[in-house]
């Protein structure tokens, strides 16, 4: 499975089974972990069968059954941006491992979730992962012209990585972005008020990057 696949088959899943992550899957996964937090400054870490943050001890915990394995997005504050755009980077990488996820930022025991934080760091939010019951289900989201200023005859990568922007997560599918095209470069924003707008946007951008074959540069205005 390639990234632009993984986009179109990555659904939010709550529920997981008991299922261990396979050991291979889960080096691989810490190494994509490891060159995120060498380029962004972050210190995202992997932590594995814990059962309190989820209360996977318990039949349900809010919508989540089942979760025991975690992302922590920690880093220094002020880096909203940063932890969306890697921290979907290592989702996509363990959707191709086959190992499903969940972005969560409030259904969670946070004074039970485990990852260290230094003098000035935060933690932003965290992400579920397992072997999901099923394989989630996609919502109906925004049309392209309603975040874009996208018309016909406009260059196929533009549109091809807005179409993979609006298959991103964001919080309560709210999709508060808008991009912008300056001929061969791209601006990219939040669109209005909501919560995580910034984490939203990062996790957009690095979607409309594989969806466009677009390296970051493409933002450089």
């Amino acid at each position: 499975m390639d990234m632009v696949e993984a986009i179109r088959q990555r659904h939010s899943v709550r529920r997981f089974t008991d299922r261990p992550l396979d050991e291979t899957a889960v080096r691989a996964l810490q190494e994509e972990i490891d060159a995120c937090n060498r380029e962004s400054g972050l210190r995202i870490q992997l932590v594995l069968n814990e059962p309190e943050a989820f209360q996977a001890n318990k039949p349900s915990y809010g919508q989540f059954g089942g979760c025991r394995n975690y992302l922590a997005i920690i880093g220094p504050k002020g880096k909203d941006e940063e932890a969306g755009y890697y921290g979907e980077r290592i989702v996509l990488k363990a959707q191709t491992l086959g190992i499903q996820s969940c972005w969560v930022a409030l259904t969670y025991q946070k004074g039970k979730t485990q990852g260290t934080l230094n003098a000035g760091e935060k933690r932003y939010l965290v992400v579920a992962l397992g072997y999901g019951e099923t394989s989630g289900v996609s919502h109906k989201g925004k049309a392209i012209t309603d975040v874009s200023d996208y018309h016909e005859g406009d260059p196929a990568w533009y549109r091809d990585g807005l179409e993979a922007a609006l298959l991103a997560p964001t919080a309560i599918n709210q999709q508060k972005f808008r991009f912008e095209r300056k001929d061969d470069k791209v601006v990219a924003r939040v669109s209005g008020f909501g919560f995580y707008t910034k984490i939203d946007l990062g996790i957009v951008k690095w979607h409309f990057e594989i969806g466009s074959g677009k390296g970051p540069e493409i933002f450089n205005i």
